[in-house]
């Protein structure tokens, strides 16, 4: 999954960016309110934790033009502000959640494991199929007879956007996007690789190819 980080706190910024790394999520991080309306607006995101007191613009004018362009990618605000006033607006803007400053990492990371879930329509926790669950936490497979698999990184956001998009046929190229980062060398090649060894991991036919159009997760198998 990719996420766009929105913080102009110069230490706050990459320490949260690392903290998201580290917990098997692809972000890009924008310190600048114009810069990320436009990222936010080119880039594919799965998710945006948008701060609101940004140089430039500020995060709720940034949430408001998104909406306004149709754009329904999920936002968690991300402030000091933390009256009820203040979380209404965000709401009505079109936050999806609010945290207010100071908070703890796992607080974070447990929202938007939550929003992400609402937002592809996959309310269940852990995600798991009919022979596996995947532990977030830990990055790990569990299967039913009580085997764990250790995944990499990239292993990891390939096989948990697969799980969280089970049953839709995914490119190559919209992999790459959710997978990697801005800055990345993005080879969609390299793709195949990743699924091959995932393939290896957890069972063959889990994942579908789609000859000419990709690839399907088969949670039902």
């Amino acid at each position: 999954m990719r996420l766009l980080l929105v913080e102009d706190d110069a230490k706050l910024g990459p320490e949260l960016q690392a903290g998201l790394q580290r917990a098997g999520y692809a972000t890009d991080l924008v310190a600048d309110g114009i810069e990320a309306e436009i990222q936010g607006t080119l880039e594919p995101y799965d998710l945006a934790i948008l701060d609101i007191g940004l140089p430039k613009r500020n995060g709720l004018e940034i949430l408001a033009h998104w909406r306004q362009a149709k754009i329904t990618t999920p936002v968690i605000i991300l402030t000091a502000r933390g009256g009820w006033q203040d979380k209404v607006i965000g709401f009505n803007t079109g936050a999806d959640d609010y945290v207010s400053k100071p908070f703890q990492i796992e607080e974070l990371l447990a929202r938007i494991s939550a929003v992400l879930k609402r937002s592809t329509g996959n309310v269940l926790a852990p995600l798991h199929t009919a022979h596996l669950t995947l532990d977030e936490q830990t990055q790990t497979v569990i299967f039913n007879n009580g085997e764990h698999c250790n995944l990499t990184n990239i292993e990891f956001r390939l096989l948990r956007y697969f799980m969280l998009h089970a049953g839709h046929i995914l490119s190559k190229s919209v992999l790459t996007d959710h997978v990697y980062e801005y800055d990345e060398d993005k080879d969609s090649n390299v793709i195949e690789v990743y699924v091959n060894r995932l393939r290896h991991k957890i069972g063959s036919d889990l994942i579908q190819t789609r000859r000419g159009q990709g690839y399907v997760f088969e949670a039902t198998r």
